[in-house]
């Protein structure tokens, strides 16, 4: 079978065909390194990280770009326009640079701790200044960018009116104009539809470039377009991200674009849907964004206990990557459990191996249902992706794996070949695929309970102004590799 994917431009699954065959192009929009990643973040990284495996199992050379926000990203629809990078530098005291190595390092130990393959390509926005500013010299060339008080706009009015500006995200330009909320610096555009490609930076704006608009930064948008563009073409295959990014990330991208490479950039949109927390979106006003650093330790109130990478992983494999996905503690541990059980089946299946039937199956119709669960696994995952299928086809097989390990079918109801060919399709899915591996032992949940009965006391000696211990404690564990962080609501994180 072919590769089907859903594309999110044409709301259709489409088979998959390169630019070039046997060769791919795929950029996914990376972090903001402005703050920890979070559960939201685990899930376009995890599925585009699935993706990038099965195109190189299909046997395609896969240049994978991911990159790095370490500069602007201000918003357009939300507060004033800023940088979060510099905001958040301010805030923590650190020079830019210092903050942006600081979060990528752990972002990095996070996909580590995933099983994440390193893509082909992880540029980043502050060493690509260059490419955007002639990007953005091009589209004002093409007469649909417009220079104010050195800040450069974008003329989405201008572009709508002769390209399918909205098609991506599904919106209407007249929408639009009318959704846009009035915001601090909107009376310099022509239009309050339109975007930023560069913005003057103030004099105490501390991440700051020369351009030939005065000193200023890049918009967030340009950043991802100037790129892809780069390392992928002016047309590329594949462009991923969350559905959160359809708009306006997405939709200014193919805009800026099309306009200065004068050709649509990407054929295959894919957008994996949002993770809810109970039932609520994830946010800072609902005070329930759990970073990794907390998921691995546990160290958080909507925690009942630390979670394994592989848990998370496997959770989110559970579902179809554009389906939502509802997170709960209890929801982790029944994945765990789940995992558990099908890993412990894979590796009985592993010790099976030599046991099986050099002849005929003795039992026909248990080695046709086994041939047909493993079949199906390259067939769901060419439906566009669908994990949850593949991984619902390995729990029909696990009683069988069990049943011959306990004796309750014979060694010779499937034959050897049959054998095999369960074994090395649960190799390839599990391992190779879907990333899975072996959950090794660990203590997080105990050294979860040793950290917060230390920040406890910690708090007291502080309470009492035992500054000494309460430095003592922190300075000690600081020397372990344990760092220890007083929020401002009081409360403390810690990570290791």
């Amino acid at each position: 079978m072919a590769l089907k994917i859903y594309n999110s431009y044409t709301r259709q699954k489409e088979e998959f065909k390169s630019i070039t065959p046997g060769h791919v192009g795929m950029y996914v929009c990376g972090p903001t390194v402005s703050g920890e990643s979070h559960l939201g973040h685990a899930r376009p990284y995890i599925t585009f990280d699935v993706l990038y495996r099965y195109l190189t199992y299909k046997g395609n050379k896969v240049r994978y770009v991911r990159n790095i926000t370490d500069a602007g990203h201000f918003e357009e629809e939300g507060r004033e326009a800023e940088d979060k990078i510099s905001k958040k530098a301010v805030l923590e005291r650190l020079e830019p640079m210092e903050l942006v190595q600081k979060y990528t390092n752990l972002y990095h130990w996070a996909m580590k701790e995933f099983n994440c393959v390193e893509p082909s390509i992880e540029p980043t926005a502050t060493g690509h200044i260059v490419e955007q500013i002639n990007m953005i010299e091009k589209i004002i060339k093409e007469g649909y960018a417009y220079e104010v008080n050195g800040s450069v706009y974008f003329d989405v009015k201008k572009y709508a009116a002769t390209h399918d500006y909205g098609k991506l995200s599904g919106r209407v330009i007249d929408d639009l104009l009318e959704t846009t909320r009035e915001l601090d610096g909107q009376e310099e555009k022509r239009d309050r539809a339109d975007f930023a490609l560069w913005k003057n930076a103030a004099p105490e704006h501390i991440m700051r470039w020369t351009s030939p608009w005065g000193v200023g930064f890049p918009g967030w948008h340009i950043e991802c377009s100037a790129m892809a563009t780069k390392y992928l073409g002016a047309e590329f295959d594949i462009h991923g991200g969350g559905m959160d990014l359809q708009f306006p990330h997405h939709e200014s991208e193919i805009a800026q674009s099309t306009i200065c490479n004068h050709h649509s950039p990407v054929r295959y949109w894919m957008h994996n849907n949002m993770i809810t927390i109970n039932g609520k979106k994830m946010g800072k006003s609902y005070n329930n964004v759990i970073k990794l650093t907390e998921l691995f330790s546990g160290n958080h109130p909507l925690l009942t206990q630390a979670f394994h990478p592989m848990v998370i992983r496997f959770f989110i494999l559970q579902s179809h990557y554009r389906s939502p996905l509802d997170f709960s503690s209890s929801g982790l541990e029944a994945s765990e459990k789940a995992l558990k059980r099908l890993w412990e089946a894979y590796e009985v299946l592993n010790k099976l191996q030599a046991a099986g039937n050099q002849g005929e199956a003795s039992d026909a119709e248990l080695e046709t249902k086994v041939l047909k669960f493993v079949a199906e696994f390259e067939e769901f995952m060419d439906d566009d992706l669908s994990t949850a299928k593949v991984l619902a086809n390995m729990f029909e097989l696990a009683p069988v794996i069990n049943s011959i390990k306990d004796g309750l079918i014979k060694a010779d109801a499937i034959s050897a070949a049959t054998l095999l060919k369960m074994q090395a399709g649960f190799k390839t899915y599990l391992e190779d695929i879907f990333g899975l591996k072996a959950m090794t032992a660990n203590n997080n949940g105990a050294l979860s309970g040793v950290m917060d009965l230390l920040i406890e006391i910690r708090k007291e000696a502080k309470s009492r102004k035992d500054f000494a211990t309460s430095d003592k404690i922190r300075n000690q564990l600081g020397a372990m590799g344990i760092n220890l962080k007083d929020e401002k609501d009081g409360g403390v994180s810690w990570t290791a």
